[in-house]
């Protein structure tokens, strides 16, 4: 299966969270899924990234010219996607994988998990987010979209778009639910 991730590329991060994302990596590599991801060198992209190659996992990265321009591209890229824009990669990323993980990040990182559970509420696709909850980072989220539920602005529950795991095990199990 591929599988998309999206996370952080900052490096001055808690170290548990760079932890995590390699243990990440090598079950995608171990288990035989692709790892479909933004192509950087930095932060939690590139351990991701690294993690996979070199645990014998294959990489397909989308590279925006930006990132390509600025040097901060992994060397760790088996089949290489280049792209215009962060628009561009997000759709290239939804198109060439069939459920994503969400690791810690920020504004970009929740700006692809809305782009992707968004084009699910509307028909676009069926692919899942599952939001890995490391040390309860997403937490504050969850408070917000409950609200947004209450208050009757989703269509539906969030939880028919959005997955959440705490665990390597809980992601297992629901990228097994989708194969």
């Amino acid at each position: 299966m591929n599988i998309s991730v999206y996370c952080s590329a900052n490096d001055t991060i808690d170290e548990r969270f760079f932890a995590a994302t390699k243990a990440l990596g090598e079950w995608i590599a171990h288990n035989g899924h692709t790892l479909v991801w933004g192509g950087g060198n930095c932060g939690l992209m590139g351990c991701i990234g690294d993690a996979v190659h070199d645990n014998g996992g294959r990489t397909f990265g989308m590279v925006p010219k930006a990132l390509e321009h600025s040097g901060r591209v992994s060397e760790k890229i088996d089949v290489f996607f280049p792209c215009d824009s962060l628009t561009d990669r997000k759709d290239l990323m939804i198109h060439h994988s069939e459920i994503a993980i969400a690791l810690p990040g920020g504004i970009g990182t929740l700006d692809e998990i809305f782009t992707q559970a968004g084009g699910n509420t509307i028909g676009f696709h069926r692919k899942k987010v599952i939001i890995y909850n490391l040390f309860g980072y997403y937490n504050p989220m969850f408070l917000m979209l409950d609200k947004m539920q209450e208050a009757g602005m989703i269509r539906g529950h969030w939880r028919d778009f959005l997955d959440v795991a705490d665990s390597l095990d809980e992601i297992a199990a629901l990228v097994e639910k989708t194969c």
